[in-house]
Order: structure tokens, then C-alpha cells, then sequence
């Protein structure tokens, strides 16, 4: 028997099966098609074959790193959750994922990136306290970067700037999605009747984070709130396909058996506080070597001291 594929994502919080939308997405087709995955939760990316999560690593076509191309990948494998679609329906999945890629997603990743309080009190947090000592201080910005560059390639922006008006503009288009979307679904179980299909795993990977992560600026949240079936749709995909998530809600802040490291386990936090430290020195020291505030001086440099001392007594009477 060959060895299951393997699927990198970021771990879950918060009563999700991963925080991250990509990563929800991909996880919850993969359970609708019924796809044999070894599925590794980490929170350092560069452990994943791609550096970048979610991951798929494959036996025939090495790794896979974009939700669309894993999807494609296991349907090739004859993992089709969209298998008993009819055409018009196929066509209405992939107009509808359109929609979600760009009229929800920009406003996702704005209220989670941009959003200057989402971002400190929630986002940033969360990444700094999971990702493994010495990421932890170099990731959540690296990631913020990425984030922004994704959002301007999406609206086609050469600058992006925070303004009111972009987040009035990301919004309104946002919540006019998720309208639609409600409107779509009506009393269905899922978009096309019983059986959940990749539009479903769309739109449960954009609005699991929205419903479950609680966020200070909570507008598309609010909204969110007010369509139940939507809720009801993310809570009910939840319950059906990852019950040991909503049942460990409120025990997963920190597992000594995630893929994060030995970083993260009891042990090692002694060790953790003083690397931490001497990560924190060297790069003060090297930030003020770098800058000239301290310089490294040469035997020869030494000898002058004298000479320089002796100029520094002339300007001084001067």
C-alpha cells in the first residue's frame, strides 16, 4: 500500500482545524472528498517541502503549495468532491469562488492585517506566541509584508495605504458577498443540497476564522452574525468533519504534540528565556555596530589613542 500524501498547515486555535484561510480550505476538501491525508499541523513554515503553508506533498509530482493546484492534484488522484455536479453548477462553483477570491478575501486580510488593532491585539499576537523561538520575532512582520503585497496584487493597487476610504470600499464589497452567499445557500444544508462540494470548502476556509476569532474592529464579523445560515453552515461543517477541534476549543493553547517543535514543551522554556536574550543582545549589538554607534577598533587605532586624546584636549581649550 503507498504512503498517504502529506499536507502541511498551520495549526488550529479557537475551535478551528487551522487559523489560516488557505490551510481551512484545502483541510476541509480534503475531508469532503474523502482524500487519505497525513495531515501536519506546524506553526514554523520553513519545516514545510515548499516553505509555505498549506503544503501537499505528493508520491508523483513532488510539492504542492497553492490551494487551487492541491485541489486539482487530488482530483487528478480521483479525490472529486464536485464529482456529482452537473455543468451548470460546476460553472456556478467557479464563478462563486471568483467572487469569494475577490470580494471577501481583500476584506479578510485587511480586517486581519491591516486593521491596526485586529493586527496588534490579535493577529501579530497569535503568531508571535506559536511560531518557535527565533521566528517568533521575525515571521508575523515577514508574513504582515506578504499579506499587503497579496492585497495590493489583488486589487491591483501599486500603493496600499490604510485609509478610511479603502476599508469603506473593502467592506461594502464584503459584505455584499456574504449576502449573496446567503442568499445562495437559502435553507440548504450546503450550496448544491446534501453533499458538500469545493464551493462549500471556499467558503467555510473564508468564514471559519470570521465566525470563530474574535476580533476588537468586528464589522464583517457583526455582519456575519446577523445571516444565520452562514453561521450555521460553518458551525455544522465543524461538527460533521472536525468534531475533535470543536470539542478541544478550550485546551489547545499550548500541545506538546504539534508539529512547532520542542520550542513550545515545559522543559525547555528556561532554555527558551535565555536564547531569547542572547537573540535579543546580539541583535542589539549588531544593530549598533551596523549604525556606528559602536565600532570595533584595531591595535593601530589603539596606538593613536594617544594623538586623538591630545586633539580632543586642543578643541576643548578652543
Amino acid at each position: 500500500m503507498a504512503a498517504p500524501m502529506k499536507l502541511y498547515c498551520w495549526r488550529g486555535d479557537y475551535g478551528l482545524p487551522s487559523v489560516d484561510v488557505d490551510c481551512l480550505t484545502v483541510l476541509a476538501y480534503a475531508k469532503f472528498a474523502g482524500a487519505p491525508l497525513k495531515v501536519h499541523k506546524i506553526t514554523n513554515p520553513w519545516r514545510s517541502p515548499t516553505g509555505t503553508l498549506p503544503a501537499l506533498k505528493t508520491r508523483d509530482e513532488g510539492s504542492l503549495s497553492q490551494p487551487s493546484k492541491i485541489i486539482i492534484h487530488l482530483r487528478k488522484q480521483k479525490y472529486n468532491a464536485d464529482y456529482d455536479l452537473s455543468a451548470k453548477e460546476g460553472a456556478d462553483t467557479l464563478a462563486f469562488i471568483s467572487l469569494l477570491e475577490e470580494k471577501l478575501l481583500p476584506a479578510l486580510i485587511y480586517t486581519q492585517w491591516v486593521d491596526a488593532k485586529n493586527y496588534v491585539d490579535v493577529t501579530r499576537r497569535w503568531y508571535a506566541e506559536h511560531t518557535p523561538f527565533p521566528l517568533n520575532f521575525l515571521l508575523p512582520n515577514r508574513m504582515h509584508s506578504a499579506q499587503l503585497e497579496r492585497l495590493r496584487l489583488i486589487r491591483g493597487d501599486a500603493v496600499l495605504e490604510p485609509e478610511e476610504q479603502v476599508e469603506k470600499e473593502l467592506y461594502q464589497e464584503a459584505l455584499e458577498c456574504m449576502t449573496l452567499l446567503s442568499q445562495r445557500l437559502g435553507s440548504q444544508k450546503f450550496f448544491f443540497g446534501d453533499s458538500p462540494s469545493s464551493l462549500d470548502a471556499y467558503v467555510f476556509g473564508h468564514l471559519a476564522p470570521l465566525l470563530k476569532i474574535k476580533l476588537p474592529s468586528g464589522k464583517l464579523q457583526q455582519h456575519l452574525n446577523s445571516l444565520e445560515n452562514l453561521c450555521q453552515f460553518c458551525t455544522n461543517i465543524l461538527v460533521l468533519y472536525f468534531p475533535s477541534e470543536t470539542r478541544d476549543v478550550g485546551k489547545q493553547k499550548v500541545s506538546a504534540h504539534t508539529d512547532g517543535g520542542d520550542f513550545d514543551n515545559e522543559p525547555h522554556k528556561r532554555r527558551n528565556q535565555i536564547l531569547s536574550v542572547l537573540f535579543a543582545v546580539g541583535a542589539m549589538l549588531g544593530y549598533a555596530v551596523l549604525t556606528g554607534i559602536v565600532t570595533i577598533q584595531s591595535s593601530r587605532s589603539q596606538l593613536e589613542e594617544p594623538r586623538r586624546a591630545e586633539e580632543d584636549e586642543e578643541e576643548e581649550e578652543e
